[in-house]
């Protein structure tokens, strides 16, 4: 490899991977609710609706922040955006930790979602925005490796916490739980310090008309060669677009915007945060007896393990093997395991139901997980892809706050047999749905799919 080869890896791999930062305070924040939510349950005396607003609170706050976070990076960019999420999580962190009344928690919970909703928008845009086409399919999944990195950490993080106690049940309920959001902290101080060396999207740039700082940025990224090739591409690209939100509605481009919005939503209602957010009370509940909590503790990280190394197989094969590919494999399995853990949980057979979990998220952690994310930040027009983003971003967040919060109810009121039988269902229209619409976006740059949606 040659030397300006090189330089631009390292350069676009930094900046990709400081961003991705984001990603894995969103899945810090994801799992350390599973584990802490069955403490503060027990802290708030919540019942089962309780317990679903409670660990569905910061994605209410999601909602908006992905809502705004589009137009806000248009217009003030995507690098001060993301300035912003840091500070947004560090502030969260210590307010979650301190609460004294359980509206106070729920409040400190909603800024953390704020955070959470405008970075799941923004880092894959500014990812997508950044890396050069041969390398956008690997480092666009690094967003979602990131996240199943940060859920893993934090799944383990609170056995960690939980020793503090020394098995002492007490402590862990009125405090072990507080240090279990708290530690959110440390990592989005990094963060925040980290993106003082990161440079501005080159994309963003041109949309200001600061063609000179985006050809260096593109320069850095991929050499002068891609640079010059791709600021004529973007060059075209702006001269076309107006800009305007409502092309995305009545336009050639509202197909992808509609294609985004199912697909993410399928993302969440096939049931992956069902194990993300309760993994630890659903195997707590299987599993009786004294050693109960140990043994869902401990399956709830192997589970984080499990979601880390399919993300990647994701990472390895996103390149090769295609975007349609994998997500047609990734939610044939997914409703396959579905449904046999729901058979598992019939039979009462816990290994068997830990297999299977651990089969929806491989699954999940080869599809839906990475490619949701990617194909969003690659399918829309360059002067509105931050707005069109923010819609995609909130369909996942009101899917899963509707997921997260009726997971509870359904649980305790159909069962577990009929709760994972309902997510098979809804598997099987995603597997559908990606067979006969869904779109192959690998090897093209960000302005050539965007063009292909005119010439259907």
């Amino acid at each position: 490899m040659s030397d300006s080869r090189a330089s631009s890896l390292r350069f676009v791999l930094f900046a990709s991977g400081v961003t991705a930062i984001g990603g894995f305070l969103f899945g810090y924040d994801t799992g350390v609710i599973n584990g802490a939510n069955f403490l503060f349950k027990q802290y708030w005396n919540l019942d089962s609706a309780g317990e679903g607003l409670a660990t569905a609170s910061a994605i209410l706050g999601c909602i908006p922040g992905a809502m705004f976070a589009g137009w806000l990076s248009d217009r003030f960019g995507r690098r001060r955006m993301l300035f912003l999420c840091a500070i947004v999580y560090a502030a969260s962190g210590v307010l979650s930790a301190v609460p004294r009344t359980f509206h106070e928690f729920l409040a400190a919970r909603f800024l953390n979602g704020l955070g959470i909703g405008a970075s799941s928008m923004i880092c894959p845009v500014y990812i997508a925005e950044i890396a050069p086409e041969k390398l956008r399919g690997r480092l666009g999944t690094l967003f979602q490796l990131a996240i199943v990195l940060g859920i893993f950490l934090a799944l383990l993080a609170n056995q960690w916490v939980r020793g503090w106690g020394a098995g002492d049940n007490v402590w862990n309920t009125t405090m072990g739980w507080r240090w279990m959001l708290g530690l959110e902290v440390l990592p989005a101080v990094v963060f925040l310090l980290l993106l003082f060396a990161v440079r501005e999207s080159p994309r963003w740039l041109a949309q200001q008309g600061r063609e000179a700082e985006a050809e260096e940025i593109l320069r850095l990224a991929g050499g002068a060669e891609h640079a010059q090739r791709q600021m004529v591409e973007i060059r075209a690209s702006l001269e076309e677009e107006e800009g305007r939100f409502s092309e995305l509605l009545s336009g050639p481009f509202r197909r992808p915007l509609v294609l985004a919005v199912i697909l993410m939503a399928f993302s969440q209602f096939t049931g992956i945060n069902a194990i993300i957010y309760y993994s630890t009370p659903i195997f707590q509940s299987a599993w009786q007896g004294s050693d109960a909590e140990q043994a869902a503790f401990l399956a709830s990280a192997w589970v984080g393990a499990v979601n880390v190394l399919f993300t990647l197989v994701a990472i390895a094969l996103v390149d090769r093997a295609g975007r349609r590919p994998l997500l047609i494999v990734g939610t044939a399995i997914l409703e396959a395991a579905w449904v046999l853990a729901g058979l598992m949980s019939h039979v009462h057979h816990n290994f068997g139901l830990l297999l299977c979990i651990m089969g929806v998220v491989a699954a999940f952690g080869i599809s839906l997980g990475p490619i949701g994310w990617l194909f969003c930040s690659e399918v829309f027009p360059n002067r509105v892809r931050g707005r069109a983003m923010s819609v995609a971003a909130m369909t996942v967040w009101i899917t899963d706050f509707i997921v997260t919060q009726t997971f509870p109810m359904m649980r305790d009121g159909l069962g577990a047999t009929a709760t994972f039988g309902a997510y098979a269902v809804v598997s099987l229209f995603s597997f559908l749905f990606v067979l006969a619409m869904i779109p192959e976006t690998k090897g093209r740059t960000l302005e050539e799919i965007e063009h292909s949606w005119t010439r259907l």
